[in-house]
């Protein structure tokens, strides 16, 4: 078994902590060791505190030698830069940023904490996560491990490239139209997007479809952290149905025979990667290798009928965020907020009503025509470093069609509040990852997760990492 370290799986780390075949301590400052060796070239890590998470880490230290037993206690984990947490700074990716520092962390990140991560640092973000790369005036591009000419993905890029690049072995992230998912894809990862209403916040953002969770090397990690961050809240308005059991006791149950409708492009006749077509076809394949039926299919997963009232709610989003200076934001930003000043109530109503509509009347499908939904993550390969960001710049007022492209198989999901996971099952000739997502049905978390470890015992991924001196 190879050395345990900043590229380990969580929980190796975390059976390695309890152990006591390393320190917590030691764990941290192989980090963050990684981190400076490592992140001048990502740019994945835009915030640290080395001291405070080392004054932390040997806080995890004397708990592990009283015999305490929480799942990750010791295993660093970085926070994604659109998440306040108590007494640290948040700039949402942005100029305009908050000054000082958070006084209420946002749920996940106590949640976080009690499972016994270290919580260090920040990693980037598109400014307030709009755009699906880690890129914005403030911090600068990040770049993807497996090739520094392309982007890691977003909202979550920095969170991924930090994992991918070896820095940490698993990272907090959030999913409003792809987040996790997207990211996850372009850096080879299993990136799981839980229910809506799954795992509890302060305040449902974009009714509900925003998500927390992490990106992870493996199905495992990925599991065990969402069933320490699902407990139900009884002060939420909303919370999705208990789970008949721990997430976890499903990763080592068969799933049975499940009916995989199959969409290998693009919908609207959007052009989509040859590799990408590819990727779901190919895990097709494995699926009807274990024993699944696989049928084609066609689902809107992007319509011109979802598209207006989502640009609704996420332009009416960024009135959730406090203590900017809206003057100093991006001018896509700077966009959007003026078109949100335009909005009326009446506006809002009838973009929520006309998603529920559109939702109720599609996942109908799920469980009626098909058990499971199997796509491409996303429509393309990762952009190039950069150029979603100029472009957006370029023309604040419209959409970039890589966005479009990156989120068309995944907003959906996030509307209808579905679970669904991007599994890193493909590599192109380049070694250069392609996800494929699955989306099951309302709060078939553990049906999807059953299907996820399937496949991944059936073609595991875990030897496969980006090489240390990717070309730029």
């Amino acid at each position: 078994m190879a050395a345990l370290g900043p590229s380990s799986t969580a929980l190796e780390l975390a059976e390695g902590l309890r152990r006591r075949e390393l320190s917590a301590v030691e764990l941290l400052d192989a980090c963050l060791a990684a981190v400076d060796e490592r992140n001048p070239e990502l740019n994945a890590v835009i915030w640290r505190n080395d001291e405070q998470a080392r004054v932390a880490a040997a806080d995890a230290d004397n708990r592990l030698a009283a015999g305490e037993d929480a799942p990750f206690l010791g295993v660093p984990l970085p926070i994604k830069d659109l998440t306040p947490v108590a007494g640290w700074p948040v700039s949402f990716g942005s100029q305009g940023g908050p000054r000082g520092v958070s006084d209420e962390s946002e749920l996940v990140v106590d949640a976080l904490a009690r499972a016994g991560f270290v919580l260090c640092g920040r990693t980037n973000t598109p400014e307030f996560g709009v755009v699906t790369v880690a890129e914005n005036s403030r911090y600068g591009i990040t770049r993807n491990p497996w090739d520094l000419d392309r982007s890691p993905g977003g909202s979550s890029g920095g969170a991924a490239a930090a994992v991918a690049g070896g820095m940490f072995p698993i990272a907090h992230a959030n999913d409003g139209g792809g987040s996790i998912r997207i990211p996850a894809s372009y850096c080879g990862l299993v990136g799981f997007k839980p229910s809506r209403g799954r795992v509890p916040r302060l305040a449902q953002s974009w009714l509900g479809a925003v998500v927390e969770g992490v990106v992870a090397r493996t199905v495992a990690d990925s599991v065990v952290v969402l069933d320490q961050i699902s407990a139900a809240d009884p002060l939420a308005w909303y919370n999705a149905p208990a789970a008949a059991r721990p997430f976890a006791q499903e990763l080592d149950t068969p799933p049975g025979h499940l009916r995989i409708g199959l969409m290998a492009q693009a919908p609207l006749g959007m052009p989509t990667d040859e590799a990408c077509t590819a990727a779901a076809r190919a895990a097709a394949d494995a699926l009807e290798q274990l024993g699944h039926d696989v049928e084609e299919v066609e689902v809107p997963t992007i319509s011109e009928e979802m598209v207006p009232p989502f640009i609704v709610l996420t332009q009416a989003g960024l009135a959730e965020y406090e203590g900017v200076d809206w003057s100093a934001v991006e001018p896509h930003i700077a966009h959007q907020r003026a078109a949100s000043h335009e909005l009326g109530a009446d506006d809002y109503v009838q973009a929520a009503r006309t998603l529920e509509l559109l939702s109720r009347r599609e996942v109908a499908r799920w469980g009626r025509d098909f058990d499971m939904l199997l796509t491409p993550t996303s429509a393309i390969l990762p952009p190039r470093a950069g150029a979603v960001l100029e472009a957006q710049h370029a023309a604040p007022d419209q959409p970039v069609s890589d966005v479009v492209a990156s989120v068309a198989f995944t907003a959906f999901g996030n509307v209808a509040g579905l679970p669904a996971v991007s599994l890193p099952l493909y590599w192109t000739d380049a070694d250069l990852p392609v996800g494929v997502q699955l989306t099951a049905g309302p709060w078939q978390e553990a049906r999807l997760i059953s299907v996820a470890a399937q496949l991944e015992q059936a073609q595991p991924w875990s030897d496969r990492s980006p090489s240390a001196t990717a070309a730029s």
